[in-house]
C-alpha cells in the first residue's frame, strides 16, 4: 500500500461511549484515514452520531450488523476493520437472544465479508472480547492473564456471547486479526449509570481499569504504520496498567470524594451488594498490550478530574442532597427492581441468592456498616497454572503438550495426528463429561478456552471442577 494513500477503516459501534471517542481520535488523524461508521437507523444512534456531521473523514452508512449485506458493504474496500459495535450489559441480560443474534451473528458477518474479498489478506481485523469472559475473580484469585480458564458468571449472557465471537474469530482462518478483551471503560458516563446493575458489583472485587480516551487512542494506533507482525493473531487484555488496579470499594470512594461527597456508606447499606458472581481482574499480561501498540497517556486521577469536569449539573450537585434522601428515595428503589439484589431477597429468588451471595444465610451474614473492613487485596502477582509447559514456543508444540493440557483439564485430545508447531490447525477433544468438540491449539492452550457446552453450563462450574484441574484453582475444589 502506498503511503500516500489514506487508509479505509470500517468501524462500528460508533455511537457507543467509546465509539465516539474513537471517531473524535480519528478525526484528528484526517490526513491518513477515511472511517465508514455503520450505524442503526434509530433516533437514538441519528441523535448521536449528528454531533459528528462536520467531520471531514467520515462516511456514515445506516444499517444493522446482523445484516450480511450492510456489512459486506462497508466491509468493501476496507484495510482495518474495528468492530466494536456489540449489545452490552445490563441490555444484554435481558435480551439474551438478541445478544447473541448481535454480537456473535455480526462476527460471523465480518467474518464472511472479508473472506469475500478479492484480497482478504489485505484487511486486518480488530474484534473485542470482554472481561466478563473470565468472570468472577474476586481476591485471592485476583491476578489474571489470557489463558486463564474461560468461566462466565452466572446470567452474563454479554460475556457467554463474547466467548462464541472470540472462538468464530480464532478458527476463522483470516490472515490477519486480533482479539481484544476489553476491561472496565472509565468515561463521563459511568457517572450517569443508575440501573440495577450496580448492586451486582461486590465491594471487595478488583477491576483495572482504562480510560476510554486511551482505549480509543489504542484502535486508532492499531491502523497506524510500524505495528509490528507479532501484535496479529494474538489475543490480549486491554487495562490501564498499575495504576488503574482498583478495587471496587476504592473507586466508590475516589469517586465520591472527587465529588465533593462525604461518607459514601450514608448513601448505601452495605447488603445490596453481591458478594460474588460479577467480574475483574488484575492483570499480569496488559503491559504487553502497550509494549506492541503504545496508548497509555492517562492516569486515573487525571481522568476522574476530567471525568467529574464533564458531569452534568445534576451530578456535581450530589453532594448537595442529604444521604438520607439518596439512600431511601433513589438507591433503596434501584435495588427492589428486576435485577436488583434486594428483588431476589425480597421475591426468595433462591438461584440468582445461591450466585450472587452463596446462601440465603451467607446473606444474612453481611451485617452493617460497623463491621466492614475494607479489602487490600495482594499487590504481588500471581499466575494460574495452564497445564502444559509454557517455556515452550508454541512452533515447537507437539502432540504431547496438547494431551498434557487436556489430562489437566479432565479429558483427552482424540486426533492423533498432529505437526510441530501448527497451532491453527483444530483438532478433535473431549471433555471429562463426553462432550467432543474442536479447537485449535492456539484457541485451547493459548486463548484458554476448552469445551464449548461445559463454559455454557455457568452454574455446574463447581461441579465441573471436580475433574478439572485448570478449572479447580478458581472453584476452590479440593482434588484427589
Amino acid at each position: 500500500m502506498s503511503g500516500s494513500r489514506k487508509k479505509n477503516v470500517f468501524l462500528t459501534g460508533a455511537t457507543g461511549n467509546w465509539g465516539r471517542s474513537i471517531l473524535r481520535e480519528f478525526s484528528e488523524r484526517a490526513d491518513r484515514f477515511n472511517i465508514v461508521a455503520l450505524v442503526l437507523p434509530s433516533k437514538k444512534d441519528r441523535e448521536s452520531i449528528r454531533q459528528f456531521a462536520d467531520m471531514p473523514n467520515l462516511t456514515v452508512v445506516y444499517g444493522d450488523l446482523t445484516d450480511y449485506d450492510a456489512v459486506e458493504r462497508c466491509v468493501r474496500g476496507a484495510d482495518y476493520v474495528l468492530h466494536v459495535g456489540a449489545v452490552v450489559s445490563p441490555l444484554a441480560d435481558d435480551y439474551p437472544e438478541l445478544t447473541h443474534r448481535v454480537n456473535v451473528g455480526s462476527a460471523r458477518n465480518i467474518i464472511r465479508a472479508v473472506n469475500a474479498q478479492r484480497h482478504p489478506e489485505a484487511l486486518s481485523v480488530v474484534m473485542i472480547g470482554s472481561v466478563a469472559e473470565t468472570g468472577d475473580r474476586n481476591p485471592p484469585h485476583h491476578w489474571g492473564r489470557v489463558g486463564d480458564p474461560l468461566r462466565v458468571s452466572q446470567y452474563d449472557e454479554y460475556g457467554q456471547s463474547k466467548i462464541i465471537a472470540e472462538r468464530e474469530l480464532i478458527e476463522s482462518g483470516l490472515p490477519r486479526w486480533v482479539w481484544l478483551r476489553q476491561t472496565g471503560i472509565f468515561h463521563p458516563g459511568i457517572l450517569k449509570i443508575r440501573d440495577p446493575i450496580m448492586t451486582h458489583v461486590p465491594l471487595a472485587g478488583v477491576m483495572e481499569w482504562v480510560s476510554v480516551e486511551d482505549a480509543a487512542r489504542l484502535m486508532a494506533n492499531i491502523c497506524e504504520d510500524h505495528v509490528p507482525d507479532e501484535f496479529w493473531g494474538g489475543i490480549y487484555n486491554i487495562g490501564g496498567g498499575d495504576n488503574w488496579r482498583l478495587t471496587n470499594w476504592e473507586l466508590q470512594i475516589r469517586v465520591a470524594r472527587a465529588l465533593g461527597i462525604g461518607d459514601i456508606r450514608t448513601r448505601y447499606d452495605r447488603h445490596w451488594f453481591a458478594t460474588h458472581n460479577f467480574h475483574g481482574q488484575w492483570y499480569t499480561d496488559s503491559d504487553r498490550l502497550e509494549d506492541l501498540v503504545p496508548f497509555r497517556r492517562d492516569t486515573f486521577d487525571h481522568a476522574l478530574h476530567r471525568i467529574v469536569a464533564l458531569a452534568p449539573r445534576s451530578v456535581r450537585l450530589a453532594k448537595m442532597i442529604p444521604p438520607w434522601l439518596v439512600k431511601r428515595i433513589v438507591m433503596r428503589p434501584l435495588t427492589l427492581q428486576p435485577r436488583g439484589g434486594m428483588a431476589w431477597i425480597r421475591d426468595n429468588d433462591e438461584p440468582r441468592i445461591r450466585a450472587f451471595f452463596g446462601s440465603r444465610e451467607e446473606w444474612d451474614q453481611i451485617g452493617d456498616w460497623s463491621t466492614f473492613t475494607e479489602s487490600h487485596p495482594d499487590r504481588t502477582p500471581r499466575y494460574l497454572e495452564h497445564g502444559y509447559d509454557e517455556a515452550k514456543s508454541p512452533s515447537d508444540w507437539t502432540r504431547h503438550d496438547m494431551v498434557e493440557a487436556a489430562t489437566f483439564r479432565g479429558g483427552k485430545l482424540l486426533s492423533d495426528s498432529i505437526t510441530t508447531g501448527d497451532i491453527t490447525t483444530p483438532l478433535i477433544w473431549t471433555c471429562t463429561f463426553g462432550h467432543v468438540f474442536t479447537g485449535s491449539p492456539r484457541l485451547i492452550l493459548t486463548a484458554g478456552h476448552w469445551c464449548p457446552e461445559c463454559v455454557r453450563d455457568s452454574a455446574g462450574y463447581e461441579r465441573q471442577a471436580e475433574t478439572n484441574r485448570f478449572l479447580a484453582q478458581l472453584e476452590l475444589v479440593h482434588l484427589p
